[in-house]
């Protein structure tokens, strides 16, 4: 069985279902809105977001929730409420993602890098679109193995490992330019 945090429902975003989440996003792409809107002093932020997460914990029927149908739900409640014009700068915007690097290792299969790295930035792009702009990764080291094909590590492994995160690091460097940038994050150590 899962267990699901506050109760809320799990949210899909792109391909990826998120369960463990907190509603600090929610927050911030309010205040986002409402800056874009021109009303930088909207006093109803917190209001808001309390009432999506009330929504969530005690009258959301579904165990899974698109993270679309939640900010068309948000955009509906802003318009009943008078704020159309924060409504219609309402950008989604994603609670952090974890993706597993080991899932896209296993898909593309051993000796395939360059299938990986193609795969990778798929789903990047993917999260992006749907409104991701923290992603963390993990399973760097395990993932390296699988496409090595060995369970032992050599000096092969550690020059993938190297280029994983070296290619990690551009993609982060690359979005910084925009407007919303991406921040991936690896999670476990290189050593």
């Amino acid at each position: 069985m899962i267990s699901f945090v506050g109760n809320r429902p799990a949210l899909q975003i792109g391909r990826y279902q998120v369960l463990d989440y907190d509603t600090a996003w929610l927050d911030d792409a309010l205040r986002r809105a409402a800056a874009a809107a021109d009303h930088k002093d909207f006093p109803f932020v917190e209001e808001i977001c309390d009432g999506i997460v009330q929504y969530l914990e005690t009258k959301c029927p579904l165990r899974l929730l698109q993270l679309d149908d939640l900010y068309a739900r948000l955009r509906l409640m802003l318009v009943k409420i008078g704020c159309t014009p924060i409504a219609d700068k309402l950008v989604p915007l994603a609670p952090p993602v974890t993706v597993s690097l080991v899932r896209v290792a296993m898909e593309v299969g051993n000796g395939f890098e360059l299938a990986f790295f193609e795969t990778l930035r798929g789903e990047l792009a993917s999260l992006r679109g749907a409104g991701a702009e923290e992603i963390r990764f993990v399973g760097l080291r395990q993932s390296v193995l699988v496409l090595r094909g060995t369970q032992q590590w050599n000096k092969g492994c550690d020059g993938l490992l190297r280029e994983i995160q070296a290619i990690i690091t551009a993609w982060n460097l690359d979005q910084a330019s925009l407007s919303r940038p991406l921040r991936l994050l690896l999670d476990e150590p290189a050593a």
